[in-house]
This record gives structure tokens, sequence and C-alpha cells, in this order.
């Protein structure tokens, strides 16, 4: 893992789109080829062409981002990215035959494009089994030592199994307390053994400092400094947790950790360039959407009348109520008890059309208006209603930190973890929220924007 403007990119992730943007480029110019009559003439007279065909690489590289590709942490089965790719590649087809027309430098043939998506079918293929047998191998994995088994570990040894990124060969008891790790992974200390001769027993590459009480009269520093002075890393729990899993621990956060550590930064700058992507995205939004929104309403209305639009108060930066503007997805008289409830799967509230624009995520488009008056961004944490904000601030520690900056239409729990209707579901999304808040960037903001085409086209987490 490293930091790449403030956001945690995974190294893979990193090898596999140098890769395959590799094998895009090969591809186009073997289509180019096949157009000119060989190597010789694309070396000779195409450079021009070339440099046309990087630019549309990169193009396509965003597409591929846009179908969840790159996101090797989740868990897509062998036939679903193939699907995935083959989509992909279509897209991308159809959009440099757009592209062609405006340069006609990289026109081709139909049997030009059937040699480029050939090679390009083929070559990602290779690459993508490659990643499947061999990327999660051991051998490429940073070996971590975990000190400490107590409660503040129990998240980290929940998610740990299925993370390809790092391998925790081990948790350290260094204080008498309950394991809430499994007994098999505590690795035995012998009496007077130092942690370095356990580092170079269990060949460590990483430890990861997960103690509450450090009252030991510094030896545990000493003896971590000397792990350090032989090349191995060390990194409290919660940096830890963020940079593997993109999101804050609420089990582990402190004042500290929040003041003196990095990120939670703000400024005008940020704040002037967020604003001016809000703008832009939101006005590309509306104009390709805009025949989607007009469909919309009139089924809307076809189908049970009343209301094409839904209002309802909801929670913005700085705790401030405004009204958010949303598609009519359930029926006029839904909370007639005028209890708040959350939305639940297979909703029976929801209307026909309803389902629909929810499962598509439409309902969700009249918040651009929102957007332009100030009152929300592009990408930032979900709104909630003032009702359940008031219950879950008194029972989640820090939930309020999610109001420093401006809710979003869509936002990077909203991409990183399913619809939640549940006070667990709730403090999983805030721990995304929080990793948002911390690290929120233009870079950030266009991650999270990928993916949200991608929940959108395949359905993720929708209800």
């Amino acid at each position: 893992m490293f930091r790449l403007f403030s956001h945690f990119v995974s190294t893979r992730t990193v090898l596999l789109v140098v890769l395959e943007a590799l094998v895009l480029l090969a591809a186009v110019r073997a289509g180019i080829s096949v157009r000119l009559g060989g190597t010789e003439s694309v070396a000779a007279g195409s450079a021009g062409a070339m440099v046309h065909a990087g630019a549309l690489v990169l193009g396509m590289l965003v597409v591929l981002n846009s179908m969840g590709l790159y996101q090797l942490d989740d868990k897509k089965g062998a036939s679903s990215i193939g699907v995935r790719l083959m989509v992909g590649l279509a897209v991308c087809v159809g959009i440099a035959f757009a592209i062609a027309y405006w340069v006609p430098s990289l026109y081709l043939k139909p049997h030009g494009w059937a040699v480029a998506v050939a090679v390009a079918l083929a070559g990602s293929g290779v690459i993508r089994l490659a990643f499947h047998v061999w990327g999660g191998h051991s051998l490429f994995k940073p070996r971590v030592l975990v000190l400490g088994t107590g409660s503040r570990v129990s998240k980290l040894a929940e998610s740990s199994a299925a993370n390809k990124n790092h391998l925790i060969v081990g948790y350290i008891e260094r204080q008498s307390t309950t394991h809430y790790v499994p007994q098999p992974s505590v690795l035995p200390m012998a009496a007077g053994e130092s942690l370095l001769s356990m580092v170079q027993k269990h060949a460590i590459d990483q430890i990861v400092v997960a103690i509450r009480d450090r009252r030991d009269g510094g030896q545990l520093v000493r003896e971590l400094l000397e792990c350090r002075l032989k090349g191995v890393g060390v990194m409290e729990l919660s940096t830890f947790f963020e940079r593997e899993y993109r999101k804050v621990l609420l089990d582990s956060l402190n004042p500290s950790w929040m003041v003196l550590g990095e990120g939670f930064r703000q400024g005008l700058f940020r704040t002037t360039v967020k604003r001016l992507f809000d703008l832009v995205a939101s006005g590309v939004l509306l104009l390709l959407t805009l025949p989607v929104m007009l469909i919309t309403a009139v089924c809307i209305w076809l189908e049970s009348g009343g209301p094409v639009f839904y209002r309802q108060e909801r929670v913005g930066q700085g705790g401030r109520p405004f009204s958010i503007c949303k598609f009519r997805s359930m029926h006029t008289d839904a909370e007639r008890d005028g209890k708040p409830r959350w939305a639940s799967a297979n909703d029976d509230r929801t209307t026909r059309v309803g389902r629909i624009i929810r499962k598509l995520r439409i309902d969700e488009l009249p918040q651009i208006i929102n957007v332009f008056k100030g009152e929300m961004s592009f990408v930032g944490p979900r709104p909630e209603r003032p009702y359940f904000v008031d219950q879950l601030t008194t029972q989640i520690p820090y939930y309020a930190l999610r109001h420093a900056v401006k809710p979003g239409i869509t936002g990077w729990a909203q991409v990183r973890y399913p619809y939640g209707a549940t006070l667990d579901d709730a403090m999983e999304k805030l721990q995304y929220d929080l990793y948002y808040v911390k690290n929120h960037t233009l870079f950030l903001d266009l991650v999270v924007l990928f993916s949200t085409v991608e929940v959108v086209l395949w359905g993720k987490g929708a209800r």
C-alpha cells in the first residue's frame, strides 16, 4: 500500500493498471498496424496516431475502472470479471468509433478492430489469470506481527482472513488479557525472549502496535526501536487499519490520533476546488440524465399520481438542516404512523417504479438541485434525517464528525458498503465516512465517481 494524493492505493492495483495499459496500447498498435499494413509503417509515419492512441488507452482504463475491474478487494468470480471486461471493451470500441470521427488517424477498419479487441481480451485475460493464481500468494504479501490480543484487534482479526495485501503471521500477548483472536494465531513467546528474536524467527516485515496500556518503563519502546533499526516497519493499529482497509477503525479511535496525525485538513483552496468540481460534475450529470429524469417523472405520475418529487429534512454540514429533493419512490402514505423508518430490502412501501429507480439510483438525481444551491456536494457522506442523527449521535462515538463536510449525492461509504438499516450497519458506514472526511481530495472524489458508475451499472447495494 502507498498513498496517492492522500488516498491509500494497493500496489497490486497499480501493477495491474500498468500491465493492462501496456496490453491495451499493444492492442491499439496492432489494430493501427493492420490499417497501415505493417509495423514498419507504424514506426515510420504514425507517431501522431500513437499519441492519440495513448490518450485512447487512458480513456479505456477509465471505462474499465468504472466497470469495477480494478477493485481487487471485491469478491468477483471469473465469470463476472469476464463479462465486465467484454462489456468494458465494447463500450471502449463504441467511444473509439465516435472519437475516430474527429481524429481520422485513429480510424480502424472492422478487421483492425477485430485484431485490437482480440489482443486486448487475450492479454487482459492472461494478466488477470496470473493475478488470480499468484496475486494472493504469501510470497507477495508483507508479513505482519500484531502486538496485542485484546478487544482492539478483534476487527482486524475478522477482516484479515480475506485481505490479499498482507499476511498476519500472528499475535503476541504483551499483557494478561482475554484473547479476542483465535487461540492458534497467538504466538508463544518464551520467558526472556526479545521482540527482535521473534521478528527474525518469523521473518516479519511489519509490526502493528495494538496495546492500550504501555506503562512498562519504556521497555516496549526500546524493543520497537531495535526492530525498526533492523528495517522492520512499526505502525499504530489505527493507521495500519486505515491504510489496509481504507476506513477508520472506531474501536481504536482516539482524539490524539485524529489531532496529531495526518488528515482532517480543510482550507480555502480545497473548498474552492471541491466546489468547482461539484458544479462541473453536477452540470454534466444533469445534461446526461435529463431525458432519463423526464421519463422517470412521467412514469411516477402515471403509476400513482400525486407529487413526482419528494422533499425531506436532512442534516447537512455543521449539523444544519436542509430540505433534500428526490424522486418519490414510495407510496404517499409510506409513514402514515408518523414514525421514521429506514428503508429495507423488498420494502413494501415502494412503488413498482420506485423499486426500479432505487435500484438504478435514479431517485437520487434531483439532489443536483441541492448541489447547485450549495447545500450538498457531489461526493460526501450520505445525508441522514434528524431523527436518526439524534439517535446515532448518542449511540456511536464520533458520529457527528461526518458533518464536518457537506453531504453528497454519492460517497465513499455508499460505494464501499451496501445499504444498511441497523445500528451495526451505521457504525460500519461511519468508518468509511470518517476515512473520507479525513482524506478527501479531488482524486478521492474521482475514485468515488468511477466506483459509483459500477454501482449503477451492476446494481450493488441498492434497495
